[in-house]
């Protein structure tokens, strides 16, 4: 039992959203509005896009493929185009640094964890996207709950036995916010040059340097 404890102890575990964090999330968006209302509309609707996401998930009660779904709906979405981001999700890409700099974290001992606001089949999909291995994802669509509610951080506390010693993400809002509010640290990579509002631990512009600052971060 003691040996377990230590063990514990010093295991050193990093969260991390996924969407807009490690795949790009934006980019998969666009992509598809481009493909289905054409390029000249891409980027009024995707702003329009990000304004529908947090009203859709607000209740917790849609899974995310339900909220990708009914915002093409509300967008206008020619008739078999509804599901036009829930079929192309899978195959979002990541960022480019995103694998080397998990795979170096990883290889400095830290374990990684996944706390989305998605739904267990895109999270999968995903990981195989990143190629490297993680310990663990927690997913809406199973707790019932979107960040920037607290559930993501409670339910990995739940599974691992303590909070993660650093979370990494793009969102202010949905994750910086209520890791400020847990009193837990945080990277924020700012990869859209934005204000911090609320105050991250650490801003980065990308994963590139990610592993020196987890170290600094958790030192």
């Amino acid at each position: 039992m003691l040996c377990t404890i230590a063990s514990v102890a010093t295991e050193r575990w990093a969260t991390f959203d996924c969407y807009g964090t490690l795949i790009d999330w934006n980019g998969g968006i666009r992509g598809e509005l481009a493909r289905v209302f054409g390029e000249e509309r891409a980027d009024e609707l995707l702003e329009r896009y990000h304004e529908l996401e947090p009203e859709l998930e607000a209740d917790g009660q849609r899974s995310y493929r339900e909220v990708l779904t009914e915002a093409m709906r509300r967008l206008g979405a020619p008739a078999g185009e509804d599901d036009a981001l829930a079929r192309s999700l899978p195959e979002w890409q990541p960022f480019p640094e995103v694998p080397t700099a998990l795979t170096q974290a990883r290889e400095r001992g830290w374990k990684l964890a996944i706390l989305s606001n998605t739904d267990r089949d895109y999270i999968e999909a995903s990981m195989k996207q990143l190629a490297v291995p993680f310990e663990l994802a927690v997913v809406a669509s199973e707790i019932g709950s979107f960040k920037p509610g607290l559930e993501h951080w409670r339910a990995f506390e739940r599974e691992v036995g303590r909070p993660p010693d650093v979370h990494v993400a793009a969102s202010l809002f949905h994750d910086v916010a209520p890791a400020n509010e847990l009193g837990l640290r945080s990277i924020w990579i700012n990869r859209l040059d934005e204000r911090a509002d609320p105050e991250p631990t650490k801003e980065l512009r990308d994963l590139a340097r990610l592993p020196e600052a987890l170290e600094d971060v958790a030192a």
